[in-house]
């Protein structure tokens, strides 16, 4: 029988019971990562197959785009500081304005917006605009949670990720994703909070939870659930 297993940075997995199946086996459909055993196979070494492929998971995640991301003249998309406007104009070429909280996209009349060439070139340039917003917004908001909370880290970087909303180095290096500018301020806050707890507790365990806790008054286990009702990416 098919269940679900969520595993942290890779999201939820399905689990499934093959008779066909000879070898273990972990594949991508769509943007969800299925994980094969046969009848008779162990669930716990399945499972360590996936923690040993975490990182190559989550690379083929970050790099296969959702069934649902066609951008055309009816997206309707709102992040924390714009809202996005898509629209065809007589003029040659794509160009894109961001001005009073919308981000602009012209396209040339006779753009097809099914063409797979399009959809990359208008992500591209969705994804330079979020990545400009989030290097403006989040690393002075990080920096004054971080003073608030008397916590320290070395560094902050804006990364392009579909599988994670942010994490933490060993040397307190704190990246965040671009997509935190499509949640709402309180998660936005919530996530740096996040990263901020690893720079004293890297792992999960009690201590951090505490951390949190005291750092969200309280509120971090509703935030989390929260949260995950928010896909990462576009």
């Amino acid at each position: 029988m098919d269940r679900t297993e969520h595993i942290e940075g890779l999201g939820s997995i399905l689990v499934r019971r093959s008779p066909r199946a000879k070898h273990y086996l972990l594949k991508l459909v769509g943007r969800q990562i299925v994980a094969v055993m046969p009848a008779n196979g162990s669930e716990a070494q399945l499972l360590d197959l996936v923690a040993r492929n975490r990182e190559k998971l989550r690379r083929a995640l970050d790099e296969k785009p959702a069934d649902d991301d066609r951008l055309d003249e009816s997206t309707t998309l709102q992040t924390l500081t714009f809202r996005l406007h898509i629209f065809r104009t007589a003029r040659a070429g794509f160009y894109t304005t961001l001005h009073d909280g919308m981000l602009h996209i012209a396209c040339p009349d006779a753009t097809s917006f099914d063409d797979r060439h399009v959809q990359q070139l208008l992500r591209q340039m969705l994804k330079k605009a979020l990545r400009r917003e989030a290097a403006r917004i989040l690393p002075p908001r990080l920096a004054e949670l971080a003073a608030r909370h008397e916590f320290h880290y070395t560094d902050v970087k804006i990364r392009d990720t579909k599988t994670r909303w942010g994490s933490c180095s060993s040397r307190r290096v704190v990246n965040l994703s671009l997509s935190l500018l499509l949640l709402p301020p309180h998660l936005i806050d919530y996530v740096l909070l996040h990263e901020l707890c690893h720079t004293v507790e890297m792992n999960h365990g009690a201590r951090f939870h505490q951390l949190m806790d005291r750092v969200t008054d309280n509120r971090s286990e509703a935030l989390r659930r929260e949260l995950k009702t928010f896909a990462t990416g576009r």
